[in-house]
C-alpha cells in the first residue's frame, strides 16, 4: 500500500471535506473538531458516492423522565454524512451506520505529518 500526500492540513480543515481519486480509488476526507477521517467513497448499501452527501448532525429523539417524546434534537457532538442515493447515514468519526453496525464505510488510513495530510491508498478489491 502506498501513502500519498493530499495537501496541507489548513486547506482541508477549511474545506471540511474533500473527495480525491488516488490510483483509481475515490476517497472522502473529512475534518471534524481538529481530527481527520478518511473512507472509500463507496456506500455499502448499493455502491453510491456516500462521502459526497450532506453533512448533518445526528438526529436523536429527546425523551423526558416519564419516557415521553419531547421531539427530535440534533447532537452537539456527532455528525453524519448521508449517502445521496438512498439516505444511508454514516458517523464521520467511525464510518458506522448509527443504528445498524453491519453497514459501515471502509476506513482509509489517514495521518498528519506536520502540515501535510497523508492517506494510504487501499488495496483494490476485485
Amino acid at each position: 500500500m502506498t501513502e500519498v500526500s493530499i495537501g496541507d492540513a489548513a486547506g482541508l480543515a477549511a474545506a471540511g471535506r474533500r473527495v480525491v481519486v488516488l490510483d483509481g480509488v475515490e476517497i472522502g476526507l473529512f475534518h471534524l473538531d481538529g481530527e481527520f477521517f478518511a473512507y472509500e467513497n463507496l456506500c455499502p448499501h448499493l455502491g453510491g458516492p456516500a462521502c459526497q452527501g450532506l453533512l448533518l448532525p445526528l438526529t436523536t429523539e429527546a425523551v423526558d423522565g416519564d419516557g415521553k417524546s419531547e421531539g427530535r434534537v440534533f447532537s452537539a457532538t456527532r455528525r453524519n454524512v448521508i449517502c445521496p442515493w438512498h439516505g444511508m447515514e454514516f458517523d464521520i468519526r467511525t464510518g458506522e451506520h448509527p443504528t445498524d453496525r453491519r453497514f459501515r464505510l471502509r476506513k482509509v488510513a489517514v495521518r498528519r505529518d506536520g502540515e501535510d495530510i497523508l492517506v494510504t491508498i487501499p488495496d483494490r478489491r476485485p
